[in-house]
């Protein structure tokens, strides 16, 4: 534990490398807190810091700059994530009150909104339909002898499939092969096999077993499709163009977010439904100079999918939460409804 000055100290340091990129001088320090010390004690102060492992200087007579230790203390110690400015606020409420239609699509324009708050990689983790139940199903004729199967998710996803009949079956006889599936299948994953009771009409039974056939049909229901905005925004922010080509290189990895997103949220969240992972905590070399902020997204409680950035380890990490935070939040939102 710190004492109330060095933790007043460790904060400005880390305040002003994260505005400026430099190196951060004890009179700096002194000049801009209220702390009333004289720059001398804050350099005593400051090499404390770097003994204890929060600080490090880059060279003999530079100012100090944040260890991800000294991030990581910064971050446990926010009294809340931070605010929106007021335009970010709006343009957030614009984005939602328009985002409708293909889940898809939403997913990938929120990436765009998040990077845009931020200057940040922006990472969604999509639903996956494995752990979603059924909310509708919907027979649509398409021709003859063919039609599409339209089954809407609790996690917002909508499964298609075309089928092909051995029989031409009219619109009556479609909407009762929707109702009746609808009304057996609501509230069951795509994976339960449970025979659903015949109706009594034998060619209506017949479709409804054919919409079943397709339903059962193995599919990869459990894959989590991750959605990638604004990496070139990120990639602004570090000096080497090795740790870009190294960052981005991973960012095409689909297997290697999934999994690193699914772990940052594992870790211990900071009571806003937030997980800050920093350096060399996510246990990824190349990303040694990255840190993540993510966010579960959920509908009716359930967590079903997550929303992160990805910045450098210097990110503005109050900005960032508040930004991962209200776009989650309002995301579940937008999807329950």
């Amino acid at each position: 534990m710190l004492d109330d000055r060095k933790a007043a100290v460790l904060r400005a340091v880390v305040r002003e490398y994260i505005e400026t990129a430099q190196p951060v001088g004890s009179a700096h320090v002194a000049r801009n807190t209220s702390l009333g010390v004289s720059p001398a004690t804050v350099r005593n102060e400051m090499a404390v810091l770097e003994r204890e492992g929060y600080l490090i200087q880059p060279h003999t007579s530079a100012g100090r700059v944040p260890t991800d230790k000294g991030y990581r203390f910064f971050v446990d110690h926010l009294t809340r994530p931070g605010a929106l400015a007021a335009p970010q606020r709006h343009q957030v409420r614009e984005f939602f009150a328009k985002a409708h239609g293909e889940l898809e699509q939403m997913l990938h324009d929120t990436t765009s909104l998040l990077s845009g708050l931020t200057s940040y990689a922006a990472l969604v983790l999509g639903p996956s339909s494995e752990r979603a139940t059924v909310r509708s199903v919907q027979v649509v004729g398409l021709g003859d002898r063919v039609a599409m199967v339209v089954v809407v998710l609790s996690n917002g996803t909508v499964e298609k499939a075309v089928i092909e009949l051995d029989a031409e079956f009219g619109d009556e006889r479609l909407g009762a092969a929707s109702s009746h599936l609808t009304a057996h299948l609501e509230g069951t994953s795509l994976a339960d096999t449970t025979p659903i009771p015949a109706t009594g009409d034998e060619r209506l039974d017949r479709l409804v077993d054919a919409v079943l056939g397709v339903l059962a049909a193995p599919a990869d229901r459990d894959h989590e499709q991750v959605y990638v905005g604004g990496a070139s925004r990120m990639a602004a922010a570090f000096d080497a163009v090795d740790t870009v080509r190294k960052v981005l290189a991973i960012l095409e990895q689909q297997y290697v977010v999934v999994s690193l997103l699914r772990e940052v949220l594992d870790g211990d969240a900071e009571g806003h439904g937030l997980s800050v992972s920093i350096g060399a905590e996510l246990g990824v070399q190349p990303l040694a100079e990255c840190s993540i902020v993510v966010a579960p997204y959920e509908i009716e409680g359930e967590p079903i999918g997550t929303v992160g950035v990805l910045g450098p380890t210097r990110m503005n990490y109050p900005q960032a939460m508040a930004a991962v935070a209200v776009v989650s939040e309002r995301l579940g939102r937008s999807l329950r409804a």
